[in-house]
């Protein structure tokens, strides 16, 4: 079977390969494999053809997603086709496809079917579904993770270039750590639910699962904006997907004493994981985890469970032998809370929103393991409560608390199992995640796809993007200084902190509000400190405009050789200016004066 990462498709159909050949060989590779337990349900494959060759017809269209095959949780609407959430009982066949689908279809990416899941996405584990247990893509006795376990492993054998998933509590991050591959959990609105068979309505997000952070995010991409038919749905900051560059000496958290249940391995993975960032420039910052556990154990052991009552409780009591015992025990679980218990519910989470706050100010994002261990089929079918419980510590806590989460491959044990790692961050932080997630898959050594032996395809994802443009601000424009405001009015985000090349001179002027001058000499020392911010294009024009003679805008050298837009002084004004070029910046002589 060929490579079907977004790069090396493109590859071959800059090659001559059409979406009809792709088509066929994914359905023969399916065939041999046969559909269960990975599939519930395929598109016929003469319509999945005729979908191909119309692509094949519009091919000098702008499609970002060209001939792209993708999978789908089968808890998501594709029009004609029945939604089951793994309930054979509770299908029904919409006519209408979800939001998301009908987003990618327009971009030209073709859905071949519907994938396995956890009955009602009630599950971290893959093996509660009438459909068969999927297993790990490494070894059959074990689970693939879930709740959205066909799609993980369908991307993981090979059969389609990205899948859909869902992400309540973990779902779309344990089963790609289980899988060797990246599963991408946006923060809560960014992408709509239009379409989705809820679990936790107000918690849920469609995720995307693939090889590697680049095609998760060019998917996401595709996928997010608002939508009005979605009550959920958010208006996002236009950054939330953009990719930044993490300046030297980055700030990640790790738990202070991380809980592993006993899996020595998973816990010298993590250790690798540690010491892999900090080679990327991190620094590590233990914190307490205790809160984000007793916010995660809200989700299931609290009055939050009433949110999947409310979703299917209806169903399950109209036909309780229609159901998966213990999913069934969970979603009628939540008959037991009352309104009032709701209401405390909400108040320990914002307490406990409130008691985490100085965690997010000592740290830049988190580092975690995306499930402490694994399990094999048949001790999870034997304990499926507390083997479950166990493989959500590091998940459960994140939709709940409003964050972006990113999950990547984190090397393998000695018994050939994946063990997978998080980046968990604020809110609308997804596109800085997969900067540094990207980064962090491939510092792996020996960095693989899926389940293939094949190494990771395309370049690394490189910062910056084509709506925004990056500005070296040097004085009054630094965060906490006078005339930042005029960056955060038009939507600026910060992408770091550098120091400029040798060359350099910077003046103090005699201006209301005091700001220096940079002037380019080509003698002096130069190596002054800047914030670079991207810019929004439509806003550039503006913030131009504000500023004020005798300073301009122009191209600087930073000293790691790259250049910027930034701000530069003209020479005649700095004569008269103080030189300050010792300070090494503004921001210093500003704190000495």
């Amino acid at each position: 079977m060929r490579a079907l990462d977004l790069t090396s498709l493109a590859t071959d159909y800059a090659s001559g390969l059409d979406p009809e050949t792709l088509v066929r060989e994914i359905h023969e590779a399916i065939r041999k494999k046969g559909e269960r337990p990975v599939w519930i349900s395929l598109l016929p494959e003469k319509e999945v053809l005729a979908r191909a060759a119309d692509l094949k017809r519009r091919k000098d269209d702008n499609l970002p997603l060209y001939g792209v095959p993708f999978a789908v949780k089968d808890n998501i609407d594709v029009a004609g086709i029945a939604t089951t959430a793994a309930c054979p009982d509770y299908a029904y066949v919409p006519e209408r496809s979800a939001t998301v689908i009908e987003r990618l279809e327009a971009a030209g990416a073709i859905v071949l079917g519907k994938t396995n899941l956890d009955q009602f996405a009630t599950g971290l584990n893959g093996t509660r579904s009438p459909y068969g247990a999927p297993s790990s893509v490494f070894d059959a006795d074990y689970v693939s993770g879930g709740s959205s376990s066909g799609s993980a492993v369908a991307v993981a054998s090979g059969l389609v270039s990205f899948a859909l998933g869902t992400d309540t509590a973990g779902s779309g991050r344990v089963p790609a750590a289980f899988n060797n591959i990246v599963g991408l959990k946006p923060t809560r609105g960014l992408v709509s639910t239009r379409g989705v068979v809820p679990a936790c309505r107000s918690l849920d997000v469609v995720s995307v699962l693939a090889g590697t952070v680049g095609d998760a995010l060019a998917a996401t991409k595709v996928m997010a904006g608002f939508d009005a038919e979605d009550e959920y749905s958010r208006h996002a900051p236009r950054h939330a997907l953009i990719p930044r560059d993490w300046p030297e000496g980055f700030r990640f958290g790790v738990p202070e004493e991380p809980q592993f249940f006993g899996d020595e391995e998973a816990e010298a993975l993590f250790r690798d994981a540690i010491a892999r960032m900090e080679r990327l420039g991190g620094v590590k910052v233990a914190f307490d985890y205790t809160p984000f556990g007793r916010c995660a154990s809200l989700l299931y052991a609290g009055a939050f469970v009433a949110e999947r009552t409310a979703a299917v409780g209806e169903f399950a009591e109209a036909k309780p032998g229609s159901m998966y015992p213990v999913v069934r025990d969970i979603v009628l679980g939540g008959r037991k809370y009352s309104a009032v218990d709701a209401f405390k519910a909400q108040y320990e989470l914002q307490k406990l929103l409130r008691e985490t706050e100085p965690v997010w100010n000592s740290i830049d994002v988190m580092l975690l393991p995306s499930a402490p261990t694994i399990y094999k089929i048949a001790d999870m079918v034997e304990d499926p409560v507390r083997l479950n419980s166990n493989l959500g510590t590091y998940t459960n806590f994140v939709n709940l608390m409003d964050l972006s989460a990113l999950a990547v491959p984190g090397g393998f044990r000695s018994d050939g199992l994946p063990f997978g790692v998080t980046l968990v961050g604020r809110t609308f932080e997804d596109g800085r995640l997969a900067g540094l997630g990207d980064r962090l898959h491939r510092a792996l050594g020996a960095a693989t796809y899926g389940g293939s032996s094949r190494p990771l395809p395309g370049a690394a994802i490189q910062g910056g993007d084509a709506d925004y443009i990056n500005v070296a601000v040097v004085g009054a424009h630094l965060k906490g200084f006078p005339l930042h405001h005029q960056l955060a009015d038009r939507g600026a985000v910060f992408v770091r902190t550098t120091r400029t090349a040798p060359g350099y001179a910077l003046y103090a002027l005699d201006t209301v509000p005091p700001k220096p001058g940079l002037v380019f000499d080509g003698a002096s020392a130069g190596n002054i400190e800047v914030e670079v911010w991207a810019v929004p294009e439509n806003e550039f024009g503006s913030f131009v405009g504000l500023v004020a003679a005798p300073l301009g805008i122009g191209t600087l050298s930073l000293a790691d050789g790259t250049q910027t837009k930034g701000f530069v002084c003209e020479a005649h004004a700095a004569r008269s200016g103080k030189d300050i070029t010792g300070f090494g910046g503004w921001r210093a002589y500003s704190a000495a004066r």
